[in-house]
């Protein structure tokens, strides 16, 4: 390994972090200015008061959902044969907003579409999750990834337009079932996910193949993640030019890089995708999500770009607020009381709900998970948790309590 240029890189990312994170500091936290009278989301996440708590799911459409599982017997598709077509993406999405009183719909999509879209194989063989049968391994290959990804607007135009009528086709569908009210989350993984998957293949085997790249390859990994930056940048400015109310920047392999470079290699990457949304979409909440590097909110939130910090499972609810900064928050329930088994019921779901909402407070907040459902959830428990977040905040705002 070339220490030398290794810590010179390093360096450089963490100049230009403290840069933004002077501007960010100097913006404060976001001043709720925009009323989304219908979309209460949207105005918990830029700091406005609601009569309740908004909630939504981590992966609320999909397995757990019988209407799913039917939907892709009668399709004969499996999840990436849904995922390719329009139709498909706006029915999956909106299942869940028919089921629950959800105050957000999410796309039905996948992190790799941007793999995908940069030629890149994704497969689904089954049993083993999604997978890249055929990842980066020379500097070649990445060269060859920059080259493609050189005009990202060009390319989410040409190979992601199926997303983007998807986005037109969920708005529509909102509109035509009387659920205007709810908003449309776009998203996308952010750039180390996506380097992470396109040099491992996978996320349960070659672990460590995206730290030994950034290590011994500083100068050609940073460069392929501010391609991938930039491709991530125009595929969800494409989704809120298509109808997306809302964005989620999603690091779902924060666990896979070590705090020292999540410093200097993520967050410089994370702050351009928020500075540019911001500048071209100043009035679209942004959300962000470093799964398993929670140790990154507080620096996340002192960039100054995202209006919501989510909280995985592993945060200390105590710490959230002080380390967000001001900022709204999201997440943080165990979805494991929402499997059934002799430790949950309804009754326990509600008294869980309660003491988050007591510890997180019910304004600048959205009710969501420590992780997605994961598919053995009972719609009846999810149900319950919906509604028990819209019933006890409303309570506590009222200062009925329970």
């Amino acid at each position: 390994m070339n220490t030398s240029i290794y810590h010179y890189y390093a360096s450089i990312g963490l100049i230009i972090l403290i840069i933004n994170i002077a501007v960010g500091r100097n913006q404060g936290a976001p001043t709720p200015t925009t009323l989304y009278s219908s979309h209460i989301l949207c105005d918990a996440a830029i700091g406005n008061k609601t009569p309740r708590t908004p909630v939504w799911l981590f992966r609320q459409a999909g397995r757990h959902l019988p209407e799913y599982t039917s939907y892709k017997e009668t399709t004969g598709l499996n999840f990436l044969g849904l995922l390719a077509d329009p139709k498909h993406i706006a029915e999956c999405t909106m299942q869940p907003v028919r089921r629950y009183e959800v105050d957000a719909a999410i796309l039905f999509s996948d992190i790799l579409v941007v793999p995908q879209a940069l030629g890149v194989e994704v497969t689904m063989p089954g049993g083993v999750g999604i997978q890249v049968p055929q990842p980066i391994t020379s500097p070649e290959m990445a060269e060859e990834t920059i080259e493609r990804a050189k005009d990202p607007k060009a390319v989410v135009s040409s190979e992601l337009s199926y997303v983007m009528e998807g986005v037109k086709m969920i708005k529509e569908s909102l509109s035509k079932e009387g659920k205007s009210h709810v908003p449309l989350i776009g998203f996308s993984a952010a750039p180390w996910t996506l380097f992470y998957y396109m040099l491992g293949g996978t996320s349960k085997k070659n672990q460590e193949v995206g730290m030994e790249w950034v290590r011994d390859r500083p100068e050609l990994s940073r460069r392929l993640m501010d391609s991938l930056a930039d491709m991530v940048i125009e595929y969800t400015s494409k989704q809120i030019e298509s109808g997306a109310d809302c964005i989620q920047i999603f690091e779902a392999m924060g666990m896979m890089i070590t705090p020292p470079l999540f410093t200097s290699i993520c967050l410089p990457v994370l702050s351009h995708i928020g500075s540019t949304l911001k500048s071209r979409h100043p009035s679209v909440p942004l959300i962000v999500f470093a799964r398993g590097a929670s140790h990154g909110n507080k620096a996340l939130s002192e960039l100054g770009y995202f209006d919501v910090i989510t909280i995985d499972g592993t945060v200390s609810r105590k710490d959230a607020r002080p380390d967000t900064q001001g900022r709204s928050i999201q997440g943080n329930f165990d979805p494991h009381y929402l499997v059934p088994g002799p430790h949950t019921s309804k009754e326990v779901v509600r008294e869980e709900v309660r003491k988050m909402l007591e510890e997180l407070g019910t304004q600048r907040y959205i009710a969501n998970l420590g992780e997605g459902l994961g598919g053995k959830e009972s719609t009846e428990l999810v149900g319950e948790f919906v509604n028990a977040v819209h019933e006890i905040s409303e309570d506590i705002n009222n200062g009925k309590g329970e």
